[in-house]
């Protein structure tokens, strides 16, 4: 069909989209064999935006690329239409390459094929510790990236990985089966929004506590009293709580004891937490070891944003102790507190169930760490890296009384 003959499916688009008048000024100028830079400014319009004006719309018939503001129109307008058939429903041969790279089964290096566990899709994301189904499970950004590794002479074998993406999670879309988003690592039978992921923060954590308004000090390490703390998680809601000083990476373990009540089949609706580190349990047990410690080992503590942290304010009045909150998914903002957890690990694994050691345990456990020479302090102890500081505090206590 002929540009002049093809009607408008839609009013001309507006925003970051041209106008027929802005294609006619960009075939004027292209005719005056101005650049696409000196285009783009006198159009008031980005570079980008005009260069990629010129690849998608000019005219081919001739054997080249001239540009012409009708051709250029009617293409915009064929391309504006709407609904547009799926990229996977139409190309049989993209929609099998991307099938076999997010659910193809797994082989051995001889060839043969390997089952795995027989997992049936009841439309819901899998559990935890639980069989999934085995698959070459590519991620959807991969695919796309290989693509035009495979197929570089094959612009047809081209999709993005939003386009995947789409046709897994948005019915409509077709082409490809809902149940192989068991086969993603998240394997999300549903997709969450971005801006709703955005919209989880914390109410108790407010701008001015963000680790960003921490005192410049605390990050040098140069001052000790500055802790770092968190959970260790254990099977059947057990937990442990470890804090860990700064400066000399001196560790305390905090014995968080399931509640009574725990094991009752009839719990109160909306009643206190009884695992056994809820705000109340976390912020009793902080209280307890913080109080242990002369007032200037307690300046300022870093947590992430976790929810047994939502009594920070109390503990601030209690201990002395400035709270400041990582950001979501930041867990390198507490790199002394996270290495810490991986060398207790030893002591307690993951997937069992941290309620079994009582504070004896803990205390020992704590003692070994805090006896064990550390690269980082120039093989000292951390006991004797705290010993020494406050030894050094001593000494400026007696000389300011004086």
């Amino acid at each position: 069909m002929p540009p002049s003959q093809l009607a408008p499916s839609a009013p001309p688009p507006t925003g970051r989209y041209l106008s027929l008048v802005e294609r006619k000024q960009i075939a004027l100028l292209r005719a005056q064999r101005q650049g696409v830079r000196e285009i783009a400014r006198q159009l008031a319009r980005c570079a980008s935006t005009i260069s990629r004006e010129l690849r998608r719309n000019a005219a081919t018939r001739s054997g080249g690329f001239e540009y012409r503001a009708i051709t250029a129109q009617w293409h915009a307008d064929r391309a504006a239409r709407r609904p547009k058939p799926a990229k996977l429903a139409v190309n049989t041969g993209l929609r099998r390459y991307v099938q076999d790279r997010l659910a193809g089964k797994i082989a051995t290096p001889a060839g043969k094929s390997i089952a795995g566990p027989t997992v049936a899709w009841n439309g819901r994301r899998h559990g935890r510790r639980q069989h999934r189904r085995w698959s070459r499970a590519w991620s959807p950004e991969q695919i796309s990236r290989r693509l035009p590794i495979d197929f570089p002479e094959d612009t047809s074998m081209r999709i993005s990985r939003e386009a995947i993406y789409q046709a897994l999670y948005i019915q409509g879309r077709g082409a490809l089966r809902r149940e192989l988003t068991a086969c993603l690592r998240t394997g999300r039978a549903l997709r969450v929004p971005r801006e709703r992921a955005r919209g989880r923060g914390k109410t108790f954590v407010t701008p001015e506590i963000l680790i960003s308004e921490r005192p410049p000090t605390v990050e040098d390490r140069a001052v000790p009293g500055h802790w770092e703390g968190d959970l260790i998680l254990g099977l059947a809601s057990s937990a442990i709580g470890t804090l860990v000083e700064r400066n000399t990476r001196f560790t305390m373990l905090l014995h968080l004891p399931r509640l009574p009540g725990h094991s009752d089949p009839v719990r109160e609706k909306n009643g206190p937490a009884l695992a056994g580190h809820g705000a109340e349990a976390v912020r009793d047990a902080i209280t307890q070891a913080m109080h242990s410690l002369p007032e200037q080992l307690r300046r300022s503590l870093t947590w992430d944003q976790g929810v047994e942290m939502s009594q920070h304010a109390r503990l601030t009045i209690d201990t002395g102790l400035k709270v400041y909150f990582c950001n979501p998914q930041s867990p390198w903002q507490r790199g002394t507190n996270e290495n810490t957890n991986g060398l207790l690990r030893q002591y307690f694994p993951k997937g069992t169930d941290l309620s079994a050691h009582g504070k004896i345990e803990l205390a020992a456990v704590a003692l070994a760490l805090n006896t064990r020479p550390r690269k980082t302090l120039g093989w000292r102890t951390p006991a004797e890296a705290l010993n020494e500081v406050l030894r050094c505090a001593d000494r400026n206590g007696v000389a300011t009384t004086s």
